[in-house]
């Protein structure tokens, strides 16, 4: 598997112009952070949805994580960068295909989009789960009983995102956003995603994540 470098010279520079002019300008008044709609009710795509997603589009399972170099597919090595933070993975690899790993950038530039647009401090998005081997799967399952043998993040298409934590990109920056009101702007980022067929999502409600699993 190769690490392929997802973000242009350009798109580099544009994050960067963002982030020195919104450190630099007087910031207008943060405009309102709402989402309307339920978590639960939006977010409720079952295992048989990410499932299907997953083997349309996915990797075959691979038995350990010596064998996920021998994936079926391409896969792309994810690391944090502009736009998310990956956590320390302790049942998972870190490397999806390439219509997830596009998607989940897509979640974090969006997210921090939609940030600027409401004047708010800009933060990273957390990635807490992504890749896991049917090895890895077994293991969990011993910690967690309500993990599922059967799951999508055996095809590299999937993962997780936390909606607890987030990592604010400018410590200096003096306004400070609670996680419930980032959790309202990644939800509705979210939703527009999933409006445009782009993934199927689970809101985890103990687990204080977004299970997400890419469809195209």
């Amino acid at each position: 598997m190769e690490k392929i470098s997802r973000l242009t010279g350009a798109v580099f520079m544009v994050c960067m112009i963002l982030l020195v002019c919104s450190a630099c300008k007087k910031r207008e008044e943060l405009k309102p952070i709402r989402y309307i709609g339920s978590y639960n009710r939006d977010f409720n795509d079952l295992n048989d949805k990410h499932l299907a997603a997953a083997k349309k589009i996915g990797i075959k399972p691979v038995a350990s994580r010596k064998g996920a170099k021998h994936a079926t597919r391409e896969m792309e090595e994810i690391e944090t960068n502009h736009f998310y933070e990956v956590e320390e993975l302790t049942h998972s690899i870190p490397y999806l295909v390439p219509e997830a790993a596009r998607l989940l950038e897509d979640i974090g530039r969006n997210f921090q989009d939609s940030l600027y647009n409401l004047n708010a401090s800009l933060y990273k998005i957390k990635v807490t789960s992504i890749t896991r081997t049917v090895e890895d799967v077994s293991k969990l399952r011993r910690r967690n009983f309500n993990s599922s043998a059967n799951s999508a993040h055996q095809y590299g298409t999937t993962f997780d995102v936390s909606w607890v934590r987030y990592t604010k990109i400018n410590e200096k920056d003096p306004l400070d956003i609670d996680k419930e009101r980032l959790k309202m702007v990644l939800a509705t980022v979210l939703r527009d995603l999933q409006r445009n067929g782009r993934c199927y999502i689970k809101h985890e409600r103990k687990q204080g994540c977004f299970h997400i699993t890419a469809r195209k």
